[in-house]
């Protein structure tokens, strides 16, 4: 059913503005310094869930309106366009093979010498991942900050202003019932709130927990027909 909700009402694009901060509001002033006049080497750290990959895919897509720029997974990484790049933000660093990390310590050098600016992540700060001790000082050298994970009040908020951008009418008990019944991450929370809402528009009812409950248990019969 989550891959039903993410075709239905697939999550917008990851930007800067529709991030949601929770305690990681500091992070999201960086990155947008990093695109201004601010320090240009922002390393973002923490664990799965907490925003890494939203950020550094924001950050990038913000500074392609002026520059040429480009997401880097470490995982999957291709380095043939590296040489070009005035931003980037390569996610996951401690993922990068020898090749790989030989080639984000020459583009940390490049970007630091042109003025250009790179957003890097990984899930501890870069003195404690096992890279070369060259790159940890590179990506140390510009500002470090955690992310915590949202708390449920946070996602809870996230979820009443996301509704609240649709027209949207939610109580605390549809709320409760997204939070413990599908996987926690913000995109698929608001692919299910999108798809519900889609459903609730065609059958012409205001969205209530019933409501909710049908239209998932359509969702679930339409997942076992394919």
């Amino acid at each position: 059913m989550q891959q039903l909700l993410l075709e239905l009402a697939p999550p917008p694009p990851p930007t800067l503005e529709n991030f949601s901060p929770g305690k990681n509001g500091a992070a999201l002033k960086a990155l947008k310094g990093a695109l201004g006049d601010g320090e240009r080497f922002v390393f973002l750290w923490g664990p799965g869930g907490s925003g890494k990959t939203h950020l550094l895919r924001a950050f990038a897509g913000a500074a392609r309106a002026k520059h040429l720029a480009a997401y880097i997974p470490a995982s999957n990484a291709d380095w043939t366009r590296a040489a070009g790049l005035e931003t980037a933000a390569v996610d996951d660093v401690a993922r990068l093979d020898d090749p790989g990390q030989i080639a984000l310590f020459d583009l940390c050098n490049r970007l630091r010498v042109s003025g250009g600016a790179l957003a890097a992540s990984g899930e501890a700060p870069p003195a404690r991942l096992g890279l070369r001790a060259d790159l940890r000082s590179r990506l140390a050298s510009g500002i470090v900050l955690q992310l915590h994970p949202l708390s449920d009040e946070d996602k809870a908020a996230a979820l009443y202003a996301h509704a609240a951008g649709r027209g949207i009418a939610l109580d605390g008990e549809l709320i409760r019932y997204l939070l413990t019944h599908f996987d926690r991450d913000m995109g698929t929370q608001i692919a299910a709130l999108d798809a519900v809402d889609s459903y609730s528009l065609r059958r012409k009812r205001p969205i209530t927990l019933p409501l909710l409950k049908e239209a998932l248990s359509l969702l679930d019969a339409d997942g076992a027909r394919r």
